[in-house]
């Protein structure tokens, strides 16, 4: 998924085939989570095992998740040198809880960092990074 450039893209991930359903359902406006059968906790970021009970692949599968969270704490970046996000500032660097359980790091847009507030409900929406390749972010909830 990382496009051969002669610049290097720090925002882009590298899909490998474990990780492509969840890279593929962002592209179609899904976040995907993975859940364990045999503890029945969700987690994020994709892994292959639970990363609570330990369960293996075969017992953990993936979920569409229902897209909202709640703010759990952000940083506001106005500098930031690594390529593309100098381009992007400022930008808000947050963690959610997503309604499912687990915690994710990601960006709120749509937002002025004078009207974020602990709490703050909020809804996924995807930003496309690059050509074919779409990141999960987050935006103030409708009310």
């Amino acid at each position: 998924m990382v496009p051969v450039t002669g610049t290097v893209r720090y925002d882009l991930p590298e899909a490998d085939e474990f990780t492509r359903p969840y890279w593929d359902a962002a592209a179609e406006g899904r976040l995907l989570l993975r859940r364990c059968a045999d503890c029945g906790r969700a987690h994020h970021y994709p892994r292959e095992f639970c990363p609570f009970c330990w369960a293996g692949e075969e017992r953990v599968t993936w979920e569409t998740a229902s897209g909202r969270a709640t703010l759990y704490t952000w940083s506001v970046i106005h500098r930031n040198d690594l390529p593309p996000f100098g381009t992007r500032v400022p930008y808000t660097a947050a963690v959610v809880d997503l309604a499912e359980g687990p915690r994710m790091m990601t960006e709120v847009v749509a937002c002025e960092a004078a009207d974020l507030h602990i709490g703050m409900p909020l809804t996924v929406t995807f930003r496309e990074a690059a050509d074919g390749v779409w990141v999960a972010v987050f935006r103030p909830a409708p009310d």
